[in-house]
């Protein structure tokens, strides 16, 4: 199994997760929980497999300083079109995450590295990269995809088959990341390198909702909701994504 980039889903990625409610939802959390955890000043931030871009251009046009590094250039160039039409400044860089001790100079205030470990053959290796590029005194934003939350959704499904096999992953064009993490995993992977200062659940409801009650909801209820939830003891577990606001050891 190798790293998987984007070079050829451009379009699709686009439309599949930032296209509905989803999407939203993802960007509502993540913005959240940084609104929050960021110092009232600017910062220099690094995205780490940035896609298209989008938090790092709601940081930008918060005044921060932001360093976009995206492997698959057809991403890039989506990010690098959304920047032009806002007028925010930024640096693109084309590469993958293991050439960027190479390429950077210096450590960043803020790190992203957002949907980027499930996408990855060996997810752990990232981790010790990820130290090197954020300062003594600096944050790492990590968000991915929760193996806790696959295995639920495919319960309520009725999936034992896949269960019993224990095949998750995604294969060929599909949009389902190739390998989703066990929580418990990772942390015991972050310890040594980093502590986990604040947890957040992404759509810990949304996606088990049945289809009809979806289409009948409305985006800005389904935000307030999930922004409600996202930190309750007994639903962040099963966010379809997690997001740990993390600090260098």
């Amino acid at each position: 199994m190798t790293d998987r980039h984007f070079d050829d889903l451009a379009t699709r990625f686009a439309e599949k997760i930032y296209g509905g409610a989803k999407g939203a939802i993802r960007l509502a959390v993540l913005q959240a929980d940084l609104a929050e955890a960021l110092p009232d000043r600017p910062l220099r931030v690094l995205d780490v497999g940035a896609g298209l871009g989008h938090m790092s251009l709601w940081l930008a046009e918060r005044g921060h300083q932001v360093t976009i590094a995206e492997p698959a250039e057809p991403m890039l160039e989506g990010a690098r079109q959304r920047f032009a039409e806002t007028a925010q400044p930024a640096t693109f860089l084309q590469a993958p995450w293991q050439e960027l001790l190479g390429q950077l100079t210096e450590p960043y205030d803020l790190v992203l590295c957002h949907a980027v470990l499930e996408w990855l053959a060996e997810p752990h290796a990232i981790l010790p990269v990820l130290h090197q590029l954020t300062t003594k005194g600096g944050m790492l934003s990590l968000a991915f995809y929760n193996k806790d939350a696959l295995i639920y959704r495919n319960l309520l499904k009725g999936h034992f088959r896949k269960l019993r096999k224990e095949k998750f992953s995604g294969e060929g064009q599909s949009l389902t990341p190739q390998r989703p993490l066990d929580p418990r995993e990772l942390a015991t992977q972050l310890d040594g390198l980093w502590q986990v200062e604040r947890q957040s659940g992404v759509r810990v409801f949304h996606d088990y909702m049945p289809q009809e009650f979806q289409a009948k909801a409305e985006l800005v209820d389904l935000l307030e909701m999930e922004l409600a939830y996202r930190r309750h003891p007994s639903f962040i577990g099963v966010g379809r994504y997690l997001h740990w606001i993390c600090r260098p050891l």
